[in-house]
C-alpha cells in the first residue's frame, strides 16, 4: 500500500490515517464523559477496537499507546485494571502516560494509538 487512506476526516484531523501497513489513530475520549475512570476506559477501549476493526487490525497489533489522564494520582490504578484486563498476555504495545489538562472538564482519559494493519 503506498498511498495514504484518511478515515473519518474533517478540516481539523483524520480520526484514522493509514499508510505503508501502520495506521495512525487521533485521540479518542470517551463518549459518555459523565463516567467515571473505569467507565470512561471502557467506552474508550470499545471505540479503538472498532475503529481498528474498520482498517483490519485488532488490540493484539497495536505497537504503541499514549494514555492522557486528568487524575493520574486518583485514577492510574483503576485505569491500568481496566487496560491490562483487555489485553490477552504478551500483546500489550509499548506506551507512555501523562497528566493532562482537557479542555472539557469531564474527560478523564484519552488514547492515542499506532498499530499494524
Amino acid at each position: 500500500m503506498n498511498g495514504i487512506q484518511r478515515i473519518d476526516s474533517n478540516p481539523r484531523l483524520s480520526r484514522v490515517v493509514v499508510h505503508n501497513g501502520v495506521a495512525w489513530l487521533s485521540g479518542i475520549v470517551a463518549a459518555d464523559c459523565t463516567q467515571d475512570i473505569r467507565e470512561q476506559t471502557r467506552q474508550v477501549l470499545q471505540r479503538l477496537e472498532e475503529l481498528l476493526a474498520e482498517v483490519g487490525s485488532d488490540k493484539s497489533r497495536l505497537l504503541s499507546a499514549q494514555i492522557w489522564m486528568k487524575d493520574m494520582p486518583g485514577d492510574f490504578s483503576a485505569m491500568n485494571e481496566q487496560w491490562s484486563a483487555w489485553f490477552a498476555s504478551g500483546e500489550t504495545p509499548a506506551r507512555a502516560t501523562a497528566q493532562v489538562c482537557f479542555d472539557a472538564a469531564d474527560i478523564r482519559l484519552e488514547l492515542i494509538v499506532t498499530a499494524a494493519v
